[in-house]
């Protein structure tokens, strides 16, 4: 889930981008609008658990950029740190359901200070609940 690539630097990252030869169809985009905002996240983040239950992924990724969260300088989301929170959490019931705890949390982009402070507090608050 991340701002639509039409709107964004490098202008990748669209729907029909799922990965090419072995990899086909093991990558989930989901471009959102300019101003896309926690309503939007939580009516998306279906398609991401949607995504995960056929998958059974064996280990998952989680990249959160904190340049999501409204007020970042370079893009022009919405996104609040609860939003980075419960991807957070969910992803950890996810990873215990699917992937034998197996997650990987990597920091991204986020040139917003107090962004940066607020969503990774929030995704740490939520790996240790």
């Amino acid at each position: 889930m991340h701002e639509d690539g039409r709107f964004l630097y490098p202008g990748s990252g669209a729907a029909n981008e799922t990965g090419r030869g072995d990899a086909a169809e093991t990558k989930l985009n989901i471009p959102m609008p300019p101003g896309a905002d926690d309503a939007g996240f939580y009516a998306a983040w279906e398609r991401v658990e949607a995504y995960l239950a056929e998958a059974e992924p064996e280990f998952i990724i989680f990249q959160c950029g904190a340049d999501s969260i409204k007020g970042d300088p370079i893009t022009n989301m919405a996104y609040s740190a609860e939003a980075h929170r419960h991807a957070a959490s969910r992803l950890c019931k996810l990873a215990d359901r699917y992937a034998g705890g197996r997650l990987l949390v990597l920091g991204g982009g986020g040139y917003n200070l107090h962004n940066i402070a607020a969503g990774w507090n929030a995704v740490v608050e939520a790996l240790l609940a």
